[in-house]
């Protein structure tokens, strides 16, 4: 019997030996029990960070939204000394990460590979160029109006200048970056700049909001519409411009460039966002294939969509001429604008299904391993989505409730219904699209049209046997290895074995042209059908292209028609219009980015 610890009760709780506590505490560990203090303080500073964010974004929309409508003692100078605190604070924590990096070049750091994508920052460099041409013209406009503009509305297009340069050589450096050190204080310099670009971005909607808003006003007139009464919603300074031409030019081309400045500020902070998940994460080190854009293959879809690109373009030159000209004016270019879109939306959809049935009798596994640049892709995806199906619900609900219809209107219901079906559509393709692993060739396939271009010996393919297997099995006994099921196997012993495999060898030449027409035949119809996905991916690519034009350079049909403000009211309608107009614009580019990447993965 044994006396002490040594004869404890069966079940009974017994604290490890001193020597064994390591090992212990390693086995709970590899069971998947939480060590003390282990991935509480991440959780923790992720939380913190993002309430940080969420807080610094509120304060930032409250002041822009009683700037917007006049509160008492707030101006725009107060609104812009706020925007430039965060961009200043964003600037040197950006300043300092890149010095840090600087300092540690020779370390190796972890990498997403699926993050900040070439043709992304290509993408994103692009709208930041414009959007420094929109700071340079702001700058020409504050020189013009300086005698009565505060001084924070010259040096806010200064700093914003300053800042996209900084920050668009920080995401092409660092976009894909797994930060490891200093977890905590880089958590909270990240997500500081996501919403710094949020609220710049919202500043930028507000201003094309506001000026759109007002031009639509006096089109109502022209419609018909004079029960609605006419008050412009204009900041523009009380002073007369130095140069009358210059500031022409300035203060008009200054709209014509937001689309750009918001797509830049939306892009960086979703690339920021996932810099920020991709914070103290285990990334699991695997080789991925890089994906190249190529133009053979695609020329159908290219045709297309670009025949959709030129005649959306001609659409918007003559409905912003004909569209507040007269009232047959107008209703003519709504009804142009609607007939269009109708067609193009309906093309989408018969293309969206027809790549979803090419998927359905495809027989390929899903990626579902974590990756933040993907699932946040997918998300923005439905959500921005959400935008465009709440104005085209309200434009269904005013056509059925309302009690007078002009002709043009009844364009609108299959107009609206369309815009509902298509992004359902389009966001199935485009989410199965991303998730669909690469198709890869099969070693028994490859192993297959070795043997039936060799034609020879069977011993002859022992060397690329073993350079495809990578030495996985070896030859030195002089086996000869089987390379599909009901293949003839030898070995080379003796003379026997020799005759034995010439004799065979007629056999198995038919064995092996049948597999190769089988392997063939596969193969072609397995490249038709990439053919076609990258084709409608290609034409669905110019299409969302081609429908981000419309709204972004003012062709705004929700605005015109004057329906929906008869059924909802004037201010109410204009209020949801705002709100959901800015997603559906950035729904268009980010599907066209998606697409893109779709075309360079099938």
């Amino acid at each position: 019997m044994g006396d002490g610890p040594a004869s404890g009760l069966p079940g009974e709780a017994r604290p490890p030996a001193c020597s064994t506590w390591p090992a212990a505490w390693e086995m709970e560990k590899a069971a998947g029990f939480p060590a003390v203090g282990g991935s509480y303080p991440q959780k923790n500073a992720e939380i913190l960070s993002s309430q940080y964010g969420i807080n610094l974004f509120l304060a930032g929309l409250l002041l822009t939204f009683a700037w917007a409508v006049h509160a008492v003692g707030i101006s725009k100078s107060h609104l812009l000394s706020y925007l430039i605190t965060l961009m200043l604070i964003q600037l040197l924590w950006m300043l300092w990460y890149l010095c840090r990096s600087c300092t540690q070049r020779r370390l190796i750091r972890d990498k997403d590979t699926h993050a900040g994508a070439r043709w992304l920052k290509c993408g994103i460099t692009l709208f930041a160029v414009i959007t420094l041409i929109l700071d340079s013209f702001k700058i020409g406009y504050y020189i013009d109006f300086s005698n009565c503009l505060s001084p924070t509305e010259g040096i806010f297009p200064v700093t914003h200048a300053v800042h996209t340069i900084l920050q668009v050589y920080f995401l092409w450096c660092h976009a894909k970056d797994v930060i490891q050190s200093f977890k905590t204080l880089e958590r909270f310099g990240v997500i500081h700049s996501v919403f710094t670009n949020l609220l710049l971005w919202t500043n930028g909607v507000l201003a094309e909001s506001k000026h759109q808003l007002n031009e639509h006003k006096e089109r109502l007139i022209t419609l018909g519409f004079g029960n609605i009464t006419i008050v412009l919603d204009d900041h523009a300074p009380q002073c007369n411009c130095t140069t009358t031409t210059l500031c022409s030019i300035f203060s008009q081309g200054i709209y014509y460039l937001y689309p750009f400045n918001i797509e830049y500020h939306i892009l960086a902070s979703t690339m920021l966002y996932v810099l920020w998940k991709n914070v103290g994460r285990k990334v699991e080190h695997h080789q991925q294939n890089k994906t190249r854009f190529k133009f053979h293959g695609i020329t159908v879809g290219m045709i297309f969509g670009l025949i959709v690109l030129t005649s959306t373009i001609a659409i918007v030159v003559v409905y912003l001429i004909q569209i507040g000209g007269s009232k047959i004016k107008s209703e003519l270019a709504l009804t142009m604008f609607y007939l269009h879109a109708i067609f193009v939306l309906a093309l989408m959809c018969t293309a969206g299904i027809v790549a979803l049935l090419i998927y359905r009798l495809e027989d390929r596994s899903l990626d579902n391993s974590k990756n933040p640049a993907r699932k946040l892709d997918a998300e923005l995806l439905v959500g921005t989505a959400a935008g465009s199906w709440l104005l085209s619900w309200g434009s269904i609900l005013a056509i059925i409730c309302a009690q007078a219809h002009p002709k043009y209107t009844w364009y609108n219901l299959p107009y609206s219904v369309l815009v509902i079906i298509e992004k359902y559509i389009q966001n199935l393709f485009i989410i199965e699209s991303i998730h669909r692993e690469q198709e890869k060739v099969n070693d028994d396939i490859k192993t297959l049209r070795i043997v039936t271009i060799s034609r020879g010996s069977t011993l002859s393919l022992t060397p690329l046997y073993k350079e495809i297997y990578n030495g996985r099995a070896t030859c030195d006994t002089g086996e000869v290895p089987c390379l599909f099921k009901g293949s003839i196997c030898g070995r080379d012993n003796d003379g026997a074995g020799v005759a034995k495999e010439e004799t065979s060898q007629d056999n198995t030449s038919v064995m092996h042209a049948a597999s190769d027409f089988s392997f063939y035949s596969r193969n072609s119809v397995t490249n038709n059908k990439r053919r076609i996905l990258k084709n409608i991916a290609a034409f669905l690519f110019l299409c969302n292209l081609s429908l981000w034009i419309p709204p972004a350079f003012g062709c705004r049909p929700e605005y015109d028609n004057g329906l929906e403000e008869i059924v909802f009211g004037f201010e109410p309608w204009i209020i949801v219009v705002n709100l959901a107009m800015p997603f559906s614009i950035f729904y268009r580019m980010h599907s066209a980015a998606s697409l893109f990447e779709v075309n360079c993965k099938t």
